[in-house]
């Protein structure tokens, strides 16, 4: 057995379709059905089975799946301490995240890591979990910041040992302003501007709300919190939001409460299995994790 063709097993293992591996392998379809007809006949097994809904394994692919999966990460940890030096580290790390205070130990890992090596460079993708989870999946980006439950058979990840908090941005002549902190009780009837981000992917606000979400009065759903705070100051409603993304001093016609009880969310960093990081990539994820590891200790 090739490891190239241990790899293309992998990747429609994991995708579930030929046509999904084959675009995902730069690969032609007919090659790399080609390809595994080769392989089930050097082993005398059946390996896959399709149906109308994908591929599934047979229980000889779910033993060389696990046999693959470690061969394939045996090799890519061999070669990665071989290749390892001093070279020049030059570059660029895509991540892709939604609006978060968080966010800071992302770029906080990026001012340390380009101070060592300023030829690399840092792009930033904003947008929700379906959003990173595509850029993810093409291969567009990196890393991603997200929140709620993680597909471990797809992704490695990092949980952020910190968490956001979940509250009302307002205008100071709104009637809840008067009160330090907003119950779901004051928000039942209220004209309310939510987050798009997907319920399904561990978004647990509306549900901490109200039992049933859908007899809120959402008036307006915002992607970037800016637009959502323009939809607030204008007197449109109350934006349900993470505390710490709008500025809400001096001037500003807005502020923020935290709800009661309080309602917080960790992220996880995440990035793709059964694709080799670049190098930049590599050097970045040991900042990320130094960064996180002292501002755990320094908060203790």
């Amino acid at each position: 057995m090739e490891l190239r063709v241990l790899q293309y097993f992998l990747a429609v293992a994991r995708e579930q379709s030929l046509s999904g591996a084959a675009e995902f392998l730069h690969l032609s379809q007919p090659t790399l059905s080609r390809q595994l007809k080769d392989l089930e006949a050097e082993l005398g097994k059946r390996l896959f089975i399709r149906g109308n809904r994908g591929i599934v394994l047979t229980e000889e692919g779910m033993i060389l799946r696990k046999r693959a999966e470690e061969i394939v990460e045996l090799v890519q940890k061999t070669e990665d301490e071989i290749s390892l030096s001093d070279e020049a580290i030059a570059g660029d790390v895509h991540i892709g995240a939604g609006e978060s205070d968080l966010n800071r130990y992302l770029a906080r890992a990026a001012k340390q890591m380009n101070a060592q090596y300023p030829d690399v460079r840092f792009h930033i993708s904003s947008g929700n979990a379906v959003f990173v989870m595509e850029q993810l999946d093409k291969g567009l980006i990196d890393f991603g910041l997200l929140y709620g439950s993680i597909d471990r058979s797809k992704y490695h990840s990092i949980q952020v040992p910190f968490a956001d908090r979940f509250g009302v941005l307002m205008r100071k002549d709104a009637a809840l302003a008067q009160k330090d902190f907003v119950t779901p009780n004051d928000l039942l009837d209220k004209p309310l501007i939510v987050s798009r981000q997907d319920e399904r992917d561990g978004w647990p606000i509306l549900a901490h709300i109200a039992q049933d979400p859908s007899k809120l009065n959402i008036v307006a759903t915002y992607t970037l919190l800016f637009n959502g705070s323009l939809l607030v100051e204008e007197g449109l409603g109350y934006a349900v939001c993470f505390d710490h993304l709008i500025n809400t001093t001096g001037n500003s016609q807005l502020c923020f409460r935290p709800l009661l009880p309080p309602l917080e969310t960790s992220p996880s960093i995440v990035w793709k299995k059964y694709q080799q990081p670049t190098r930049v990539a590599e050097k970045f994820l040991a900042f990320l994790h130094q960064g996180l590891a002292l501002s755990a200790a320094q908060d203790e």
